[in-house]
This record gives structure tokens, sequence and C-alpha cells, in this order.
């Protein structure tokens, strides 16, 4: 019995230590944390719809739950910011949409897809420039090409795409909705 009492102790002991490192570099780290997710989320916003001030505007989040944030630019048109599932995880993209009601690109700002397929979505590469400029010129009812639309999957990640085309879609009638 005192093994057990000792050995819990000591279990205690090294969590609350552990605990408290990770807190202390939590603390240490999240102002830079926050700035390096502000200044990403800054470069998103200017390369799909590039202006000078970005004001946040209301939108009904009870209708569009994977929207996170809708700001106008100027008086250019909206960037959207919209958090929604891929094939593995959370993908928080940007999404600019003009006073048409048209994309003007996307950018992909964190992703939990797989390197290699559903990555191809955010990847830098001249593959990755060319995937998201489908999105360009797009309405609310834009789709993969295999469901009739004119956006071609990424190779081997179809759930990715179809996502990512959802949530364009989805930021796009967002925006419809303001007026």
């Amino acid at each position: 019995m005192n093994k057990i009492v000792k050995l819990t102790v000591v279990l205690f002991l090294v969590c609350a230590i552990v605990a408290g490192v990770l807190g202390g570099v939590n603390l240490i780290t999240k102002d830079k944390i926050a700035e390096q997710d502000r200044i990403k989320t800054a470069k998103a916003y200017s390369a799909v719809l590039e202006a000078s001030d970005y004001t946040d505007v209301d939108y009904d989040q009870a209708t569009f739950t994977t929207i996170d944030r809708i700001v106008k630019a100027d008086d250019k048109g909206y960037v959207v910011t919209t958090t929604f599932s891929g094939a593995q995880g959370s993908i928080t993209m940007a999404v600019g949409v003009d006073t048409d009601y048209k994309c003007t690109g996307i950018s992909i700002i964190s992703h939990a897809e797989t390197s290699g397929l559903g990555a191809k979505a955010a990847d830098q590469s001249e593959y990755g420039e060319w995937w998201r400029g489908q999105f360009v010129g797009q309405g609310d009812d834009v789709k993969l090409a295999k469901s009739g639309g004119a956006i071609d999957a990424i190779t081997a990640a179809t759930i990715t795409s179809n996502a990512v085309a959802g949530a364009v879609a989805e930021s796009i009638r967002a925006v419809e909705a303001l007026g």
C-alpha cells in the first residue's frame, strides 16, 4: 500500500512540474504566437482582396456556422474567414468576395491536411497557386468538375477539394445575405 501512495505522490509531482513548465512556456510565447497569427491573417486578407482598411461587419452567425468573421475591404468587397472540416481536420481559410459576389481569391491560413495530398491546397508551389486560382471569378454555385462545376480536384484529395469548394460557396452566400 505504501508503494502505491509513494508512486501516486511521485506521479502527481511530475505532472504538476510538467504542467507548470508548459504553463510558463505558454505564458512566455502566447503574445508572440498571437502576433504571428495576426500577421498570417493580414497576409491572407491582402492576398485575396487588397484594401487599405478591413472593417468587421455583422452577419447571421446562426445560419453561417462555419464563418468566423466577415470584413468589408474598402469598397472593393469583403473578406470572409471560415473554418471548416477537411479530410484530416480543420481548415481555416480567407475568401475574397467582390461586389459582384464573385470569388477574388482564396488563401489557406491553417490546416491539418495530409502532406502531399490535401496539403497541396495550401502549397506555395506553382501547382498550389494554380489550384487556388481556379476559384477566382467563381460564384456561389462553385463545384468540382466531377459534380458538374469548373474546379479540378487535387489528385487523391477529393475530400479536401470538395470542402474548400463548399466553403467558398458558403462564404459567397454569407456575403450575399448581407445585402
